[in-house]
């Protein structure tokens, strides 16, 4: 993807998430309470002067109720039946070496979907808590190795494995390496 197409998204999701807050009536001060996220983090967020990062979305879709696949859906163009590899929507967070992608054609209706993620080797990210509690996971490893921390329990991942499970609590995904991970991701709302 270009950087053109990139800042687009970025400025669309920038856009949703302000009408996300305007929708409820609430101000900065009253998000930041919700998500735990300061107000000049959001109101940077808003106006698309960063790109969030993957902690940050999933934060603020637990506050709106989204997964971040239906976050980042509603910033795309209207849904299809198929869709291309070339023209899946893929988000990076380069800061901590996460690239999702999103495989599954959007729609807001459906309660399911399938996500490609890939983490750099030494790549470790820590969700506080799940968007939708409930929210059931299924992961299998394609390529590399992957480890998952959910309820205190560490999942050590190879190629192949496939990890269900069901989000309650805070989550953790790492990549011991040595070299990067792909991971398919199949994700359905409670």
């Amino acid at each position: 993807m270009g950087n053109d197409v990139e800042d687009a998204t970025d400025a669309r999701l920038a856009a949703r998430l302000a009408e996300l807050r305007a929708e409820r009536g609430w101000s900065l001060g009253e998000l930041a309470d919700r998500s735990g996220v300061s107000r000049s983090t959001l109101s940077r967020a808003e106006r698309a002067e960063i790109s969030p990062t993957a902690a940050l979305l999933n934060r603020l879709c637990g506050v709106y109720g989204r997964t971040m696949s239906q976050l980042l859906s509603e910033v795309e163009a209207a849904p299809d039946l198929l869709v291309r590899a070339a023209d899946q929507a893929v988000w990076k967070d380069t800061a901590s070496g996460f690239v999702r992608r999103s495989v599954s054609p959007p729609h807001a209706g459906l309660r399911g979907e399938l996500v490609e993620g890939r983490l750099t080797a030494g790549a470790d990210i820590a969700y506080d808590r799940p968007p939708v509690p409930g929210l059931e996971q299924h992961i299998w490893v394609l390529s590399g190795s992957l480890g998952v921390t959910a309820r205190d329990v560490e999942h050590h991942l190879a190629a192949g494995d496939c990890l269900r499970m069901r989000v309650w609590g805070p989550t953790r995904f790492r990549c011991p390496g040595p070299e990067d991970v792909r991971y398919a991701l199949a994700v359905v709302l409670p």
